[in-house]
Formats: structure tokens, sequence, C-alpha cells
């Protein structure tokens, strides 16, 4: 059986959720947290956490694994330049997305905590919904940068 077509297929699939799951988390998280409403933000909070690892944990885990197993299927060396810059960005990914993780967790548990009691959001939230907000822009450019070098495989010298 030829694995290539089902493998760049899972791997094209796995870089849309990627993308597609963490524009579609901010988006809701920011709509939410305009509204200043607690109940409100804790909802969409929950909906998030639980959307972040069930499908953005899983993209995590199907890229590296789809994309080995694509190079070596088609013969591409590991060292090639934009493997490697695509790579490197994959890791710059997860040390903001990993953050990310944290981030919506906490928020979800204070804003959960402040809609019970019926209360202001406290200064920890906005602190941390600052750090979330401004941790999602080099993980999504990131993202598309990564995109771009797999569209087009730009031959890079590195070396």
């Amino acid at each position: 059986m030829d694995w290539l077509p089902f493998l760049r297929w899972l791997h094209i699939i796995g870089a849309a959720v990627l993308l597609g799951t963490g524009v579609g988390i901010a988006f809701f998280m920011v709509m939410a947290h305009r509204t200043k409403d607690a109940r409100l933000i804790a909802h969409t909070a929950r909906v998030v956490v639980i959307a972040d690892y069930l499908f953005t944990a899983s993209a995590v885990v199907v890229q590296p694994i789809t994309g080995l197993l694509l190079a070596s299927l088609i013969g591409w060396r590991l060292s090639e330049g934009w493997l490697v810059l695509s790579l490197l960005l994959y890791v710059l990914t997860g040390a903001f997305w990993l953050p990310v993780v944290w981030m919506q967790v906490r928020m979800k548990t204070l804003v959960e905590a402040a809609a019970k009691a019926n209360g202001p959001l406290p200064d920890e939230y906005h602190r941390l919904y600052r750090l979330w907000f401004a941790f999602g822009f080099p993980a999504f450019f990131a993202v598309l940068a990564i995109l771009w070098l797999m569209t087009n495989r730009p031959v890079l010298d590195l070396w």
C-alpha cells in the first residue's frame, strides 16, 4: 500500500487543525473577554480548554510524526534548510503554546470563581489575559511561516 497520499492528507489536516483551532480559540476568547461578563467568559474558557486539549494537542502530536514519515518516504533530508527552519518554528510555537494552555486553565478557574461569587474579574485574570493575548501572536505567525515553508519548500542554505 502506498502510504504517501494518506500521510500527506493527515499532515495537511493536522496543520489546518493547528491553525484553525488556534484562530478559533483566540477569536472566541477575545470576544468573550470583551463582554466583561464573568459567566460568559467562564463558559467560553471551559470550551476553549477542552478544544485545546482535544484538537490542538492531538494535532501537536500528529504533525511531527506525519512530517517525519513523509520526509522519510519522499527522501527529504532532515538537514534541508526549509525542514530545519520548520522544526525550529514548531519548537518556538510550542514554547508559546504550552504557557498559553496553563494560562487558559488558570483564567478559567479565576473567571469561574468570579462568576460564582457574582463578583468582578480579578486583576490576575486581566494580567494573564494580556500575556495570553501577547503570546498568541508569535505562535500564530510561526504557524503561518511553517505552512508557507511546507507548501513552498524553498532552498535555504543554513549551513
